[in-house]
């Protein structure tokens, strides 16, 4: 199959870090293209991923088989009810990786219609090691759904959903998670500074061990429960630490934290979704 012309609207981080993923797997610069009206974004996407950068989100639209809407939530609205002609007119896949907006919105914004798919990655695609869900709505058909796994893939992790209102739980769990894990590496490193280590070293310790267990489960067919029991051996110093937090409610603590992001996002695509 040929390979689309891809146009992302807004150059910043994540369009960013998708170009970077996407040149990095071999897709064509000529074939990539960014809408950006800031000019030393323009200049620094220019130079550092050889690509061709312009002012004007409807030629952009016009002459890319893919779109990629990566502005601010707050700036879809406008930037979609501008590209609506020109969206109509070439019928392009357009792929959303703003959070909190619902297909639905987008669709009316655009003028009705038209393929959409909704994503939700997460930060650590800056890095190249994202967690990102996806919906596509009826009208998206399997190569279109084929061409967002790839864009997306190009960061990390890549998993559908069948119901758009999953999303709200992808955003609750992996959209917000790395802010969990870094609230937990906080807290290592101070309590290991506690205990009499140095700051740097209780940083690099906490960091290590973080590092070191995700690779573990990530490469192990076992669940995190089974990993958990494996490295807990009874009476021992592991066993008297889990106790504590098991006592202290850490589990409730997830749930409850989660439920409230879940709430958020759902009550921010209310928002955006306003007319």
């Amino acid at each position: 199959m040929t390979q689309p012309r891809i146009g992302f609207i807004g150059g910043g981080n994540m369009a960013s870090s998708l170009i970077g993923g996407l040149i990095a797997d071999h897709y064509p610069s000529d074939l990539i293209r960014v809408s950006e009206p800031n000019a030393e974004g323009r200049a620094r996407l220019a130079r550092e991923f050889s690509i061709e950068t312009l002012t004007d989100n409807n030629e952009l639209v016009a002459a890319s088989e893919v779109v990629v809407l990566a502005v601010k939530p707050q700036l879809m609205r406008e930037v979609c009810q501008g590209i609506s002609s020109a969206a109509t007119a070439g019928r392009p896949l357009l792929v959303s990786i703003a959070a909190g907006i619902r297909s639905a919105d987008l669709d009316r914004w655009l003028g009705g219609g038209h393929a959409l798919v909704r994503t939700m990655p997460n930060t650590p695609a800056l890095v190249g090691s994202g967690a990102t869900g996806l919906h596509a709505n009826e009208r998206v058909n399997e190569a279109q759904r084929g061409i967002a796994e790839s864009l997306m893939r190009a960061v990390g992790l890549t998993l559908w959903v069948k119901q758009e209102s999953e999303l709200d739980a992808v955003t609750a769990l992996s959209g917000s998670g790395p802010a969990y894990f870094f609230l937990i590496l906080e807290s290592l490193q101070e309590a290991g500074q506690k205990l009499g280590l140095e700051p740097e070293s209780a940083r690099l310790l906490a960091l290590q061990t973080a590092y070191g267990a995700a690779k573990m489960a990530l490469e192990s067919s076992e669940d995190a429960a089974t990993l958990r029991r494996r490295v807990t051996s009874p009476g021992g110093t592991t066993e008297q630490a889990l106790e504590v937090l098991e006592a202290g409610g850490l589990r409730a603590l997830f749930d409850e934290a989660l439920a409230a992001a879940h709430t958020r996002s759902q009550e921010l695509a209310d928002m955006f979704g306003e007319d």
